[in-house]
């Protein structure tokens, strides 16, 4: 069952480390703003999938983000959140990792969801028709004749 959340309010999601982020909900609106981020399309051909993660990430932070706790500069004292700020912040393999599964995940599970196909009746080829077909003059063909 879908549930639908109603609220648009910000939360908090701690990610570890004595850190804590406000964040907006997850949103279509988020979601397409960071798939139109412009680092998204200055990418060079051929690029990882992990590295497109990572800048994906780093994308949908900057846009959720609204206030944070437990983040200092180099003396310890408290910074205001900025697009550098939430890069450098992500750029921490476990507050990452904390994020992605946190706030992104859950976003990816309800896109998960839709991809889902229903189960083949009686087993797990009950359902299934060949498709492939041996072309013309294959080996398999010429045996025949």
């Amino acid at each position: 069952m879908l549930r639908l959340t109603l609220s648009s309010a910000p939360f908090w999601l701690d990610l570890g480390l004595g850190v804590r982020i406000e964040v907006a909900p997850l949103s279509t609106a988020l979601m397409v703003a960071a798939r139109a981020d412009p680092a998204l399309g200055v990418l060079p051909a051929g690029t990882g999938d992990e590295a497109l993660a990572v800048i994906f990430a780093k994308a949908l932070a900057r846009r959720a983000i609204r206030t944070w706790e437990g983040v200092g500069d180099a003396a310890g004292q408290p910074i205001p959140v900025t697009p550098e700020g939430i890069d450098a912040l992500l750029d921490i393999w476990p507050i990452f990792e904390a994020f992605q599964a946190g706030y992104l995940a859950k976003g990816l599970e309800l896109e998960l969801e839709k991809n889902v196909c229903a189960p083949s009746p009686n087993g797990s080829t009950a359902g299934v028709s060949a498709t492939a077909r041996p072309a013309k003059g294959s080996a398999r063909t010429a045996r025949r004749s």
